[in-house]
């Protein structure tokens, strides 16, 4: 068995980042012959004050002992045949770590799914914001052996610091992700799923839901999954926790899924993962075009685009009221997914790429 760091924030099944880069593809590794290990920052009690206002005492503490966590993983990297560096190896802006095991001569893969190299930090530590150095993403890039970008926009960002740059997209596991039956309901759920941290971009909806619930009041609900504490008493939304043990059976109820983006440089780094998220239970899907989302959907085909309220009522209007748009659109999108964003679709060109680098 050849092994393999894989160098990560959090634990697994904790980020979406994660779940839907690589670790679907641990088993898949290991029955090629790859043994994984992943080295993570943020154990479940970390996770619980980091992404929180204050605890500035505890927060030092986890930096103190994610230092010894990478130190000892720069002691032991001779002993793996393979690095892999999920989008950083620390949480602040020092490129010491990555340095450190590119220079213990295993060869290094730097995979990142968003445009880090735009600042961009979470409410909760906007005062540790000085920590930050968007800029590093660059060097990492420059020392890696590989890089796995996302997207085209991210490839060609990269394809500035290092030649050696393939795309990997953001994929879906169908085994878990088992396409629902289509449903033509009395009332039509209109969802969006994401986080706490991306909440202001369903914030973007409002004004088209709102116009969607006075032209269709009861025939509609709105379903917004990630952010407990979300309140719209207008839409009548009381948003829901995302639970990894709840999620699918949470998104499996939505008829309609939306992915509201605005087009600026950050979004332009986005995978698309809602949407592909979506588009794999078979629902209909409504993305804004930006970035990758033009490249994911054929407008009327697989799903929708919109990018105005005018268009976003324009087109939800079109697929509550034509149940068979609707269906074409879900069977069509499930279909995509499985051509081009799923595990099965992407998986050989991870053994080839963790075979090539290793041999």
């Amino acid at each position: 068995m050849k092994k393999v760091l894989i160098v990560t924030a959090h634990r697994l099944n904790r980020a979406p980042n994660q779940r839907f880069r690589f670790e679907q593809y641990l088993e898949f590794l290991k029955s090629k012959g790859f043994e994984c290990e992943v080295s993570f920052l943020l154990d479940e009690k970390a996770d619980a004050v980091f992404y929180k206002p204050g605890h500035l005492l505890n927060k030092l503490s986890i930096l103190v002992k994610s230092i010894f966590i990478r130190w000892k993983d720069v002691q032991r990297a001779k002993k793996f045949d393979l690095i892999f560096i999920c989008r950083e190896a620390f949480l602040t802006g020092t490129t010491y770590f990555e340095r450190k095991l590119s220079a213990s001569g295993v060869p290094v893969v730097f995979d990142f799914d968003d445009a880090i190299w735009h600042f961009d930090v979470s409410e909760a530590n906007k005062k540790f914001g000085w920590l930050k150095n968007p800029e590093k993403t660059s060097k990492i890039i420059g020392m890696s052996n590989l890089i796995f970008a996302g997207n085209q926009y991210l490839a060609d960002y990269a394809l500035q610091y290092n030649k050696n740059v393939t795309i990997i997209p953001t994929t879906i596991d169908l085994n878990d992700y088992k396409q629902v039956p289509f449903k033509n309901p009395d009332v039509i759920c209109i969802g969006w799923s994401g986080s706490i941290t991306t909440i202001r971009h369903f914030e973007m909806a409002v004004p088209f839901l709102k116009i969607i619930k006075a032209k269709y009041g009861d025939k509609i609900k709105i379903k917004v999954i990630g952010d407990a504490s979300y309140r719209n008493d207008e839409l009548s939304i009381k948003g829901i926790a995302w639970k990894k043990e709840t999620e699918l059976a949470e998104l499996s109820e939505i008829n309609i899924g939306i992915m509201p983006l605005p087009d600026d440089e950050w979004a332009k780094g986005k995978c698309g993962l809602k949407g592909l998220q979506y588009m794999a239970l078979g629902m209909a899907t409504i993305m804004s075009p930006v970035g990758v989302n033009s490249e994911i959907i054929q407008d009327g085909e697989n799903g929708m685009l919109a990018s105005e309220v005018d268009e976003w009522v324009d087109k939800i209007s079109m697929l509550i009221n034509d149940a068979a748009l609707r269906e074409k659109c879900a069977v069509n999108g499930r279909k995509t997914v499985e051509e081009k964003y799923s595990v099965d679709a992407i998986k050989a060109d991870y053994f080839k790429h963790f075979s090539s680098l290793t041999a």
